[in-house]
């Protein structure tokens, strides 16, 4: 017979980072107390109050503000930017964008831009492959 299997607790760091918000924000409860995978998945499901405010208007945690400026994590740090900006601020970042925004912004695009043409390169030469297997089976 095995043993009853016990429930497994993550840190409310990695709760917080899995939910997408900033971890000093929350409520103290929420700081100091492990979180299990089904309280994970029912905050998810259905949000508190705290949680839904957090999510809408921040503040947000790093990974997040570099999504909504379009840029990478690296470009964030490269910016300058330490601190968990709120919504409002990203919108304010994003109505009248510094120097360094625009400049991060079109690094990230011409990241997305080599990675497109690697990836239709890889096709490419798989599909040559393939015809050429193809041809010499015949």
């Amino acid at each position: 017979m095995s043993p009853a299997k016990s429930t497994q607790l993550m840190k409310p760091a990695t709760a917080a980072q899995k939910l997408g918000i900033y971890l000093p924000a929350t409520p103290a409860e929420f700081q100091e107390t492990p979180v299990s995978r089904e309280q994970l998945n029912e905050l998810d499901a259905t949000p508190p109050e705290w949680l839904a405010e957090l999510r809408k208007n921040g503040p947000h945690p790093r990974p997040v503000i570099a999504h909504k400026l379009g840029i990478s994590n690296a470009g964030l740090a490269r910016s300058g930017v330490d601190d968990a900006l709120t919504t409002a601020e990203i919108s304010e970042l994003l109505k009248a964008p510094p120097q360094w925004l625009v400049k991060e912004r079109a690094t990230q695009a011409a990241v997305h831009e080599e990675n497109a043409r690697v990836k239709a390169l890889k096709a490419y030469k798989r599909t040559l492959a393939d015809e050429q297997g193809a041809t010499t089976r015949k």
